[in-house]
């Protein structure tokens, strides 16, 4: 995957993690007769124009989605390359511009206009929370299959999941950064990056590449404690996770076969932390508030690991990408009674 690619990947993940805020709480808030609180308020002050009525889900803004969110698009009209025409045929005044640029055929077009949308949202309160730890997911996740590619002297595969935090992430969080007083670290995760490349083997790799996470986990930090280990909030950010490995994975595979192996290593450690970090620190939680669900969750979480057999990706997917879209939408759906119990 090219530079311009990873470069915007992860700018449109705000607006995936309100829908999927949306989307779960849909299926276990109250009734609507009843006053939301000014969080909830927040997460839901998009207006139509910005949300899919059908699936209550945010729309992808085609001026501003990251290749994993056209990657839906892609998937759903099943055209090679499709969020790569999207990309370089921006701006757009309108969605309708998708057909005058020739970017989809009318046809085309009406399959996913529903889906998409020129206007920008806006995240704030407990959604932007969410929004920050998510993408700080994403680096740890990164981090960790680039540390599984080093321990089995795959320095050139893991470069680029090094590169990913710094060249995709970082800079869509910096304004958050300061806002939340968290030290400036892209430095450390530039020079880990850059030693990895020009010195593979230098006794230097593991104290950076170790330095690099600490500095990631003084960021996660920034949140408190109690708010990280609330089952509400740690299941809307592990749903977040899954949802990007679940577009990764789906991008990874073509014609039955593993053809991009960035996605498909990307997706493993998006999935690794979601479960063996997030998780693990709330199972207990979510065992208390719903015995049956946690227990389908984990469930779940076992079948869907088996995608991802190691670190070097199989020639053939064990599971197909559908396969890996049905387990996680499990975990979403099962996530949902939990996620109520533990808010009221």
């Amino acid at each position: 995957m090219g530079i311009l690619r990873r470069l915007v990947r992860y700018m449109f993940l705000a607006v995936s993690i309100v829908g999927l805020i949306l989307s779960i709480k849909a299926c276990s808030s109250p009734p609507a007769t009843q006053t939301s609180s000014p969080a909830a308020q927040s997460e839901m002050s998009s207006s139509s124009s910005t949300t899919d009525a059908a699936s209550n889900k945010p729309k992808i803004n085609i001026n501003s989605a990251i290749l994993s969110e056209l990657d839906k698009l892609e998937a759903a009209l099943g055209v090679p390359a499709l969020s790569h025409k999207i990309q370089a045929s921006r701006p757009y005044g309108s969605t309708e511009d998708l057909v005058s640029k020739k970017v989809v055929t009318q046809e085309q077009f009406d399959q996913i206009k529903n889906q998409i949308t020129t206007e920008e949202i806006i995240l704030t309160g407990e959604a932007k929370d969410v929004d920050y730890m998510t993408k700080l997911g994403l680096m740890k996740g990164h981090m960790l299959v680039a540390g599984e590619l080093l321990d089995l002297s795959k320095p050139d595969q893991a470069e680029p999941h090094l590169g990913h935090p710094v060249e995709e992430i970082y800079v869509d969080l910096e304004e958050q950064f300061k806002e939340r007083n968290v030290p400036d670290f892209k430095d450390i995760l530039t020079q880990v990056q850059d030693l990895v490349k020009s010195k593979p083997n230098d006794v230097q790799v593991k104290p950076k590449f170790d330095e690099a996470m600490d500095a990631i986990n003084k960021a996660i930090a920034a949140l408190p404690d109690n708010q990280r280990q609330s089952a509400n909030f740690a299941l809307q950010v592990i749903n977040g996770l899954l949802e990007t490995a679940t577009a990764e994975y789906t991008a990874a595979i073509a014609d039955g076969k593993v053809r991009e192996i960035i996605e498909y290593q990307d997706s493993r450690g998006f999935v690794a932390y979601a479960q063996d970090t997030i998780f693990k620190s709330i199972e207990a939680k979510v065992k208390q508030a719903d015995p049956k669900a946690s227990q389908q969750i984990t469930t779940a979480f076992a079948e869907l690991r088996k995608a991802w057999p190691e670190a070097i990706a199989p020639e053939t997917p064990v599971l197909t990408a559908d396969e890996v879209a049905a387990k996680v939408k499990v975990i979403e759906q099962m996530s949902a009674p939990v996620m109520s119990a533990s808010a009221s």
